[in-house]
């Protein structure tokens, strides 16, 4: 297992590699490990945050129950700039929108797999990392999602 910090402008986040794959990313000051991977992913939330990329490049693997892997595969699909609700996510997959949010809580790659994304049917909804919603609300806007908060 091999540990990437990186500066951010919603806190210090930590990458972490295992088996030639992302598998977590946490609000959280670690080490610097120097693999290809976590240079490629390090470079990619840097350009990510500078309003560069609008989309992740990197072999993940999330961990998690099966529900929680496959409401990560959608949101992965959500484009930059859009939202959906947990109420769409959970018409799709055919569970209780309760258990979209649960598993969203659960993701353990936040940002580069998008659960802030995912929105309450009446407003934002949580969000696991750190400054909570007030980071949700940051990282939709600098998607230009802001549009879609009110």
């Amino acid at each position: 297992m091999a540990e990437r910090s990186i500066n951010t402008p919603v806190g210090t986040l930590t990458l972490t590699e295992e088996a030639g794959a992302i598998n977590a990313l946490e609000w959280r000051a670690g080490a610097r490990d120097e693999t290809p991977l976590l240079d490629r992913a390090a470079a990619q939330l840097d350009a990510y945050f500078a309003g560069r990329l609008t989309a992740f490049d990197l072999p993940l693997t999330p961990r998690g129950s099966t529900l929680v892997q496959r409401v990560c595969a959608e949101m992965q699909a959500i484009p930059l700039g859009e939202t959906r609700s947990y109420g769409d996510l959970a018409r799709k997959l055919g569970v209780p929108a309760q258990a979209i949010g649960q598993a969203c809580g659960a993701n353990p790659i936040p940002v580069i797999i998008p659960c802030h994304r995912v929105l309450g049917a009446n407003g934002l909804g949580g969000f696991s990392g750190a400054g909570g919603v007030e980071t949700k609300v940051w990282l939709l806007r600098h998607e230009g999602a802001a549009g879609l908060l009110i």
